[in-house]
């Protein structure tokens, strides 16, 4: 999938000779970038060069085109034969290496694209602006940290031995940035500007600003009229940019969403895990369920925290189905991380995500163990992957699904377990809102597992496998399933209200908990989960 070769692009390009020619000539490409080995720098940046040049020149020539002839790409092509020609005493390194020289060698690098700017303005370093002169100069920067720069530690000598050798102090060059500073102050028009905030926090004047207003300031009635005539004329400017900046209108912030759709729309079947989602987040099932939306998969496709436990769940639903009776627990280790290894090389294409999985997977393998010891002992078969559907009330409402694991016991009881990677839920979480397990031990009472029957639950439980392994149990007792079912439907009624609505971000795990597939239709950020609802009757869905 990230990685595809030469034969897999030919298969896809078929008979066609234009596809044909571009898969050769990409699948090369793929070919060269895929051995990457241990070589010398040499090697290295004569293959980085013919990379980049067979790339620019494309499938139908060898020439490529402009790519050294702006001043980006000359700027460019003078480092890379500076470095070619240093690159014999580089010695050999690994194409991780490489990339990280290579990155940080081409960042010391500065292109000044001075065609591109208008013609009047010119963009000049400290060195220019003071051997040059021109009518207006902008001091931009104007704060600590920027201008003059932070002054880099020494990780060698100290000030002391750096002076007993003979070698300037760091500080000269802040005597330095001050004379720049002077040359450029005493030209015929200066406007002085900084930056309020960074990134981070709010910024330092500049030493000079401060001292030149201190001593503007200070020094007389003449000093501190002539610093408040250099505000006032600086405001003008200030004044225009927040002119510019301020909108012609004003757009309200959005209401924090609860649409009402027509009861005949509303939808009267959903699965297991759904039946969850309708209760945090209702306005999620509103845009799956009724307006029949679906996130699209991302372009470049990760391994995230959804395939990391489809990947798990296959493991362990391979390692229990081929179970032996009695087999020796170092025996068990191994399967269980030789199916982890299989699963990961044929469902994951990402060799540094396959490395830390399976060494996750191996650290938790001992503790899983032991407790799929007890499971099994308590067990006289055990299913996976099996599907169930049931219908309730009047008019029916069907709730379907997959059971990860049912252990059937000797008493003719049933645990249900189910694999999380991520924070499983707390019993009393469990009993309240995530009833996904007890959802299904529901429909297990009624028959909807073909291959059980009408059958009791013993207990239902999460055996989480994330950094912290642990299992969460409820156990099912009289009269919790009657409970939980007289919830379900006043759960499901509700929603046949006309009245009702689907809140977004109901009751969210925490207000930080993860952004859903929707949020951005329910225009979170806009509002928080302090501001109520607002009900909004929406139009027929002809779906």
């Amino acid at each position: 999938m990230p990685f595809p070769d030469r034969s897999a692009l030919l298969g896809w390009a078929g008979e066609d000779d234009q596809k044909q020619r571009w898969a050769h000539w990409i699948g090369g490409l793929i070919e060269t970038l895929a051995s990457a080995r241990r070589a010398s720098l040499a090697d290295h940046v004569a293959q980085t060069l013919d990379i980049t040049e067979r790339l620019a020149a494309g499938s139908r020539s060898d020439d490529p085109a402009e790519l050294w002839d702006k001043e980006a790409g000359r700027v460019a092509r003078t480092m890379l034969d500076d470095l070619q020609g240093e690159a014999e005493h580089g010695g050999e390194m690994s194409a991780g290496e490489f990339r990280d020289l290579f990155t940080s060698f081409l960042n010391g690098g500065d292109v000044r694209e001075t065609t591109e700017s208008h013609p009047g303005v010119m963009i000049w370093g400290t060195l220019e602006a003071r051997v040059q002169g021109v009518d207006l100069v902008i001091l931009g920067g104007l704060q600590d940290g920027t201008w003059p720069q932070t002054i880099s530690p020494d990780p060698w000598m100290n000030r002391a031995m750096r002076k007993q050798a003979g070698l300037l102090l760091p500080e000269r060059q802040i005597g330095l940035s001050a004379h720049d500073f002077q040359m450029a102050f005493g030209t015929r028009e200066v406007i002085l500007t900084r930056a309020l905030r960074d990134d981070e926090s709010e910024t330092v004047p500049s030493r000079w600003i401060n001292r030149l207003t201190n001593l503007m300031s200070g020094m007389s009635d003449a000093g501190r009229a002539a610093l408040d005539g250099m505000r006032g004329r600086g405001k003008v400017w200030l004044d225009r940019v927040q002119d510019l900046e301020t909108p012609e209108r004003e757009v309200p912030s959005a209401i924090r969403p609860a649409p009402m759709p027509p009861v005949e729309h509303r939808p009267n079947r959903l699965s297991f895990t759904q039946v969850g989602r309708l209760v945090r987040d209702p306005y999620a099932i509103y845009a799956q369920k009724i307006l029949h939306l679906s996130p699209i998969d991302a372009l470049h496709k990760r391994p995230d925290a959804p395939l990391r436990g489809t990947i798990l769940h296959e493991i362990f639903e391979r390692f229990v189905s081929d179970r032996t009776q009695n087999e020796p627990r170092d025996a068990a280790r191994e399967r269980l991380l030789s199916i982890a290894r299989d699963v990961l090389e044929n469902g994951l294409p990402w060799p540094a995500a396959r490395i830390l999985w399976l060494a996750k997977i191996a650290r938790n393998a001992d503790w899983f163990l032991d407790g799929e010891a007890e499971r099994q002992a308590q067990a006289t078969d055990i299913l996976t992957e099996l599907r169930g559907e049931a219908s309730f009330f009047d008019p029916p409402f069907t709730l379907h699904g997959r059971a990860d694991r049912m252990d059937v016991r000797a008493d003719g009881r049933v645990a249900l377990f189910d694999y999380k990677t991520g924070q499983i839920p707390t019993k009393d979480q469990q009993r309240a809102y995530d009833k996904q397990l007890l959802l299904e031990a529901l429909v297990l009472k009624v028959g909807g597992f073909d291959k059980l029957g009408r059958a009791d639950t013993a207990e239902v439980a999460y055996i989480g496998l994330g950094s912290t392994p642990k299992v969460s149990s409820v156990e099912v007792e009289p009269g919790l399933l009657l409970d939980v079912e007289k919830e379900f439907e006043a759960l499901i009624q509700s929603f046949r209200q006309p009245s009702r609505g689907y809140v977004s971000r109901r009751v969210m795990f925490s207000a930080g908990d993860g952004t859903g597939d929707f949020d951005h239709l329910a225009r979170y950020g806009e509002w928080d989960h302090a501001e109520d609802p607002t009900p909004e009757p929406v139009g027929d869905h002809d779906g």
